[in-house]
């Protein structure tokens, strides 16, 4: 949902509009805040949840135990997302770094102190990650409190409340074109776990994906930079720039994925190993390495499409594309190859790549048969209906 954060912070900036960031920012805490707590059952009753999807009993519990640290987590998300999306918007990716950088370096220590000295197990995991999360979390409150944001944070204002409704609705189709890709994933991992040999095939899914993840972290890096590219560039009302944006920041993409392709079809064999000592579990990593090789290709693409969408404010059209390409094509294909045709842990992969690469020919489609003019004239009129005077709106400085 933060992603909404990101379309009106990055056209507002590009339209000068530099006081309306800092509301845009509050209304996106007061929508996520909300969000959150109205999902709290979810992480409360993880366990049953679980156990009613068919999981067995002690995948069940433990997933449910972590669940419940999720919640301290799940709310420093909140806000750090938000703040990360409307400090991109700026420019101001150094800072976010370095945070991050913080955050980093402090996390080490602690998942140390809490997993191995303390002897916490998985608790200490999660114990550190709030902790950090938290951490970085005050850390952003300081920069942007502290005066490092003069143009865009004004203090905290009354306006928030104004005009919230329309952030609402953008920011749950951001949500949905979200959610709908991660809960696809989780979903498939789901599927392992039915299978004959299920912790051989969770595990050697999961260590895929791990990999994949790390991989996508630079596209999505990139994708990062076409939000706020396209929304600059909108706000700005410069159709020419958008589309030499877009296509600069695929091209980039593309050499990237070219790169990681060639490396996972070297070492594809052997990467099993660097996570397990299990002969059949790094096996099984092995027989996907082929198809993880192409869906590391495949990440190139779509993730800069994505946030190409968020950053003109398409979310709804994206989420509806993932909808259809990942759970109307992807899921069944790979439930009907990995059970019915009995290619196990492969049947889902090659689901998976076929939701992804529909999803990558949807948007692509999209992208090109938009009319970036118009897209000018819909993101003028948009800040225009909720521009408000700076010297008009109550602000309780910070």
């Amino acid at each position: 949902m933060s992603s909404a954060t990101e379309t009106l912070c990055g056209q507002a900036f590009g339209a000068k509009q530099y006081h309306m960031m800092g509301i845009f920012l509050q209304r996106s805490w007061l929508v996520d805040l909300a969000t959150v707590t109205v999902l709290l059952p979810v992480f409360i009753f993880g366990t049953p949840m679980f156990k009613l999807l068919g999981e067995k009993h002690n995948i069940a519990q433990s997933a449910g135990r972590i669940s419940l640290w999720f919640i301290l987590f799940v709310y420093s998300i909140a806000f750090s997302m938000t703040i990360q999306m409307y400090l991109q918007a700026q420019q101001k990716n150094m800072v976010i770094a370095w945070l991050s950088l913080m955050q980093f370096v402090v996390h080490i220590p602690l998942s140390w102190i809490f997993i191995y000295v303390l002897d916490w197990g998985t608790n200490g995991a999660m114990a550190a990650l709030s902790l950090s999360s938290w951490l970085l979390v005050c850390g952003e409150f300081v920069y942007i409190f502290g005066g490092w944001c003069a143009h865009s944070w004004k203090g905290f204002s009354f306006a928030a409340f104004k005009d919230i409704f329309p952030v609402v609705k953008l920011s749950i189709s951001s949500g949905l074109m979200v959610c709908l890709e991660l809960w696809y994933y989780a979903i498939l991992v789901l599927l392992a776990g039915y299978m004959k040999n299920a912790e051989a095939s969770i595990s050697a899914f999961s260590i895929c994906l791990n990999v994949l993840a790390w991989i996508v972290m630079i596209s999505v890096g990139i994708m990062g930079s076409a939000t706020v590219r396209v929304a600059n560039e909108l706000g700005r009302g410069d159709a020419e720039a958008t589309k030499f944006s877009i296509k600069v920041l695929i091209g980039t993409s593309v050499m990237i994925g070219l790169l990681f392709w060639i490396l996972c079809l070297v070492f594809g064999n052997k990467l099993g190993y660097l996570f397990t000592n299990e002969e059949e579990v790094a096996q099984t990593v092995s027989d996907l390495s082929l198809l993880l090789a192409f869906s590391v290709l495949l990440t190139g693409i779509y993730p800069v499409l994505s946030g190409v969408a968020v950053g003109a404010g398409l979310q709804t059209k994206a989420a509806i594309i993932n909808l259809v390409c990942f759970y109307v094509i992807g899921l069944p294909i790979g439930a009907v190859l990995g059970y019915i045709f009995q290619l196990q842990a492969k049947g889902i992969w090659l689901g998976m790549m076929s939701g992804v690469v529909a999803e990558t020919l949807a948007l692509s489609f999209m992208v090109w048969r938009t009319n970036w003019d118009e897209e000018v004239s819909i993101t003028s009129a948009r800040l225009k209906r909720w521009y408000l005077d700076d010297n008009k709106n109550s602000f309780i400085h910070s």
